[in-house]
This record gives structure tokens, sequence and C-alpha cells, in this order.
């Protein structure tokens, strides 16, 4: 436990980096929005690149991710639906508590996985996350339909946004140059490595500087139910799950690991776009990144 603490505790600093010098408005005007689409459109996929562009995984281990991320969020989607029969909650508000219980932020999956886990780790949680989030954005968008305003929702402009998702498209690119072992120049790497280097920090201050902490004001019920289920329910689903289906090592770890995750960041700018409740969203968002402090730890300590 003191070990995963101190290996986290980094991850956590630089949130709350991030934060207070976004409070205190350095360094000014609109910086930290223009940081996080810089980090998100050129560090992080040029990470990803460098990163899986080195990794040298066996085949299996691709269908092996798939299968356990896809149980992981039909498991989570039935638990939900379920859920929403108890509470019957407006459309809005089930789908925000919908993207609280089951989203996961990229940013900080990433910057845990390598630090936890080394370069393989790093790896693996990257291949993860490019199978996950293209289908978490489509389980999103389905429920967004189901439940909330579908005149708003255009698909194939949503569609789109996946293909083009930075990070899936960092992804996919990485897997392919390890996949056929093309090497990296070494001017290319002198670009690639530095860049790389600064993806994750910049990441997690980004996250940091998001965070909107008066909008956990009246939502006591939906950011309870949603927090649980993802900071603590999630976790120990995705434990059973790869123990049901005879998985082990260091997929489980980092399934386990994105499990534990906050919610992701992006999950307001679809509530906003798409009918949901954007309050309730950022609401969500700032209180699980704070309780995910002190749950990430206990829960991998657990599980792990």
């Amino acid at each position: 436990m003191p070990v995963m603490v101190h290996a986290l505790l980094p991850v956590f600093v630089l949130i709350a980096l991030g934060h207070t010098l976004r409070r205190w408005n350095f360094p000014g005007g609109d910086f930290w929005p223009q940081a996080e689409r810089f980090t998100y459109y050129v560090l992080f996929p040029a990470m990803l690149v460098y990163k899986l562009g080195q990794a040298r995984l066996p085949a299996s281990a691709y269908g092996d991710t798939a299968l356990l991320i896809g149980s992981m969020l039909a498991a989570m989607t039935v638990v939900l639906v379920l859920v929403q029969w108890f509470w019957r909650w407006r459309g809005p508000v089930f789908s925000s508590v919908y993207q609280g219980a089951i989203r996961f932020n990229s940013y900080v999956g990433l910057a845990a996985g390598g630090m936890l886990l080394g370069d393989e780790g790093l790896q693996m949680t990257a291949i993860a996350v490019a199978i996950m989030v293209p289908l978490l954005n489509l389980l999103c968008i389905v429920m967004f339909a189901l439940v909330a305003d579908e005149s708003r929702i255009e698909f194939t402009k949503v569609l789109k946004a996946i293909v083009t998702n930075p990070l899936i498209v960092g992804s996919v690119l990485g897997v392919l140059w390890g996949y056929f072992e093309v090497g990296f120049h070494p001017l290319l790497a002198g670009v690639l490595e530095p860049l790389s280097n600064l993806a994750l920090p910049m990441g997690l201050m980004t996250v940091g500087a998001g965070l909107q902490l008066s909008a956990l004001r009246g939502s006591a019920a939906p950011f309870v139910v949603s927090s649980v289920l993802k900071l603590v329910a999630f976790p120990l689903m995705a434990a059973g799950l790869a123990m049901l289906l005879g998985l082990e090592g260091l997929l489980v770890q980092v399934a386990v690991l994105l499990a534990t995750l906050p919610t992701a960041t992006s999950a307001y700018i679809l509530a906003r776009q798409l009918g949901g409740d954007a309050p309730l969203m950022a609401g969500i968002i700032s209180g699980q990144t704070l309780l995910a402090m002190v749950s990430i730890p206990l829960l991998l300590s657990v599980l792990w």
C-alpha cells in the first residue's frame, strides 16, 4: 500500500497543481483550454505512437483485452439499467449517471499505468484504451438516443468524431507500427520522445484545471450512485470477470486499474452536446476525481 501510494502520488499532485494554477489565473488568458487541446491532439497521439510502436506484445493479448473490456462494459450497462429501473431518474439525469459510472479518464489511466507498471504496463494500458474509447462512445450515444433528446443526435457526425479521435488514431497507428516492427529513425525518435515525455504531466495538469468543484452542490443521489458504481463496484466487477474468463497477469492489472479511474472529463462535452444534464456531469467528474485520490490506491491494494 505505501509503495502504491508513493507511485500514484505524483499523479494527484500534478492534478492539484493544475487546479491551483487555474484558480490563480496563471499563466492567464485561455491558456488551459488551449493546453488541453494541444495535449489531446498532439502530445498524447505522439506518446501513443512512440510507446506502442516499440511494443512487442503477442497477438493473443489484443483478443484477450477486447474480450475482457467488452465483458466489463456489457456487465456495467446491465447494472445501470437495473439501477435506473429502481431510481427512475429523468433521461438527462440518468445519461449523466451512466457516463459517470462507466467512462474513465484516459489521461489518469495512462499516467498511472506507466508509473505503476512500467513501459510494458503503459503499452497494455494504451491498447486497452484504444479498444475501450470507441466502445464507450458508442454505448453512451445509444444511451442518449434512448433516454435523452434523440432529435439532437447526429449519428454521422458522432461516428466521424469517433473515427478521428486522436487517442484512437494514435493507438491504431502505434499498434500497426509495432506489429510490423517498423522501428523509429533516430531523427523521428528525437522528436517523438520529448513530446511523449511531456504528454502525461501536461495531461494531468489540464485535468486539474478543468475541475469545477462548485458543481457538486445539489446532486447528492446521482453523484453518490454513479461514484459508488464507478470507483468501487466496477473494479470488483473487472476482477471477477477476469477470474471467470480465466485471465491473469498484466492484462487483469490494467483492466482493474482502468475500472478504478474517475469518469472522463470529455463526458461533460457529450452531455452538453447531446441533451444530458451537463451541470450534474461536471459535478460527477469533479467529485470522482477527488474521491479517486483515496479509492484508487485502496482498491488496487486489495485487487492486485
